[in-house]
């Protein structure tokens, strides 16, 4: 007869329970706050952890930390699960908002802006991964190139979800600049995960020919199949989920495609996430009516994804900035993220031959890293790629671009002229809150309620 896994203890399911209470309620409280002042509800979020973690009430008030966070490893792992969970679904989320059409149409500047934006950081965040001291390589003996690497595609990724969150709360989502935006972070974030998989790949087996080489082909391999044997079948599975009337079986069908997704990279060697995220390309690519998962993004976006960020935050350790040497570090991260992706979107916008206060605004959407540059963070810190300085310097960067990008949106998109083609667009975004599609009191379309995907043609 099998052995089987005891029930979790009463006393860790206490603590469990108190830890998510906690977790959940002061990210709301954190990010609604966060939205008063004009900054970006991701930045309460990761504040929270910053918070209760080693930064501040871990060491001035760590009993009050003790009776609100597990001490013990195994509910702590169960909050870490969760998180990780929220995680998967943000990802897989920030994939059906991938619009295969927008990119068509924009394709040539999409391009420019989006290349110039990645390369230019890639290449400079791989240059100081090289330079910073050995301090900032993680524990595990993965050595300096996977560092050098992880750093760089730290530098390069952009965060679709924050960009449309910033947009939409500042009422720009009908300007061609931050579809141009969106568009552009699209093909960014499609390459970073691509990178990122392959970089963890290269931390776990090492940086040889042979290595880079197998997983460079399962990166390929694991594409061509879910675009071309998978999408069909993801097709059909949404299809027949979306002939119910009520969304449930919508829901749980994207769901049980994101996480069979993860499943499968994690099968081939690649990160989890990666194929959630491809796995979102193919639900939101595949005929699923948006409408329907409304209900899966809501529980996502407020619930999971929160408690993520918090738990993200809790393993930031500012006290390390006291450091002459760390808080320098962190000085040269944060200027070479700014610059690079700020400069890149620039170059590459100026190129398309559009106008300096435009090329302005797509440089500071697309500095917005957010969530996605946690992710990434994460990532490394679990693959002992980062340290713990280096993870705290990387979360740091992404709260500090998700609030510059706010106030630079409005100082230049103030000084772009509002076009006929984006006032008809702005008229149609209002509609879209009164289901007679009769046209509404102006308000911008709520992330959870109308996803970039949606947009209407340029």
């Amino acid at each position: 007869m099998p052995a089987f896994t005891p029930p979790l203890p009463a006393h860790d399911l206490l603590q469990f329970l108190i830890a998510l209470l906690v977790l959940l309620l002061l990210a709301r409280v954190f990010a609604r706050v966060a939205e008063r002042v004009g900054m970006p509800a991701v930045v309460g979020e990761l504040l929270v952890g910053l918070v209760l973690g080693p930064s501040v009430l871990g060491v001035l008030a760590p009993d009050v930390v003790a009776r609100m966070l597990p001490v013990e490893a195994g509910p702590m792992h169960l909050v870490d699960a969760v998180g990780q969970l929220g995680l998967l679904l943000l990802v897989g989320i920030t994939g059906t908002h991938l619009d295969l059409g927008m990119l068509r149409r924009r394709r040539t500047t999409a391009l420019r802006v989006s290349l110039a934006g990645l390369l230019l950081p890639l290449a400079s965040g791989v240059a100081l991964g090289f330079v910073l001291p050995a301090a900032f390589v993680g524990q595990d003996q993965t050595g300096r190139v996977p560092f050098a690497l992880f750093l760089g595609v730290a530098m390069a990724v952009t965060a679709i979800p924050v960009i449309a969150k910033i947009l939409s709360d500042l009422r720009m989502l009908h300007r061609d600049v931050a579809q141009l935006t969106l568009a552009a972070g699209m093909v960014d974030d499609t390459v970073a995960w691509c990178l990122l998989a392959v970089v963890s790949a290269a931390a776990t087996v090492g940086v040889t020919a042979a290595g880079v080489g197998l997983t460079v082909g399962s990166v390929a391999a694991f594409l061509v199949v879910a675009f071309v044997a998978g999408r069909p079948v993801v097709r059909w599975v949404m299809t027949r989920a979306g002939n119910a009337a009520e969304p449930g079986p919508t829901v749980a069908a994207a769901v049980l495609v994101m996480l069979g997704g993860a499943v499968a990279a994690h099968a081939l060697g690649l990160e989890p996430i990666f194929g959630t995220f491809v796995a979102g390309c193919l639900v939101g690519t595949g005929g699923v009516d948006q409408a329907k998962l409304a209900p899966l993004r809501t529980v996502v976006l407020c619930v999971l994804a929160p408690i993520f960020l918090a738990t993200a935050g809790l393993r930031m350790d500012l006290t390390a900035l006291a450091d002459a040497d760390v808080a320098a570090a962190g000085a040269a991260v944060l200027a070479v993220a700014v610059v690079g992706k700020f400069a890149g979107a620039y170059l590459g916008a100026r190129l398309s031959r559009l106008t300096g206060w435009e090329a302005v605004a797509l440089g500071a959407g697309m500095n917005a890293r957010g969530a996605v540059e946690v992710v990434v963070a994460m990532t490394g810190l679990r693959l002992g790629v980062l340290s713990v300085a280096s993870y705290t310097i990387v979360v740091l960067v992404a709260i500090v671009t998700s609030v510059m990008a706010p106030g630079l949106l409005k100082l230049a998109m103030a000084r772009v002229p509002l076009t006929a083609a984006e006032r008809r667009r702005e008229a149609e975004h209002r509609s879209w809150a009164r289901p007679d599609g009769g046209v509404a009191p102006p308000a911008p379309p709520d992330l959870v309620a109308a996803p970039p995907a949606l947009l209407p043609p340029a």
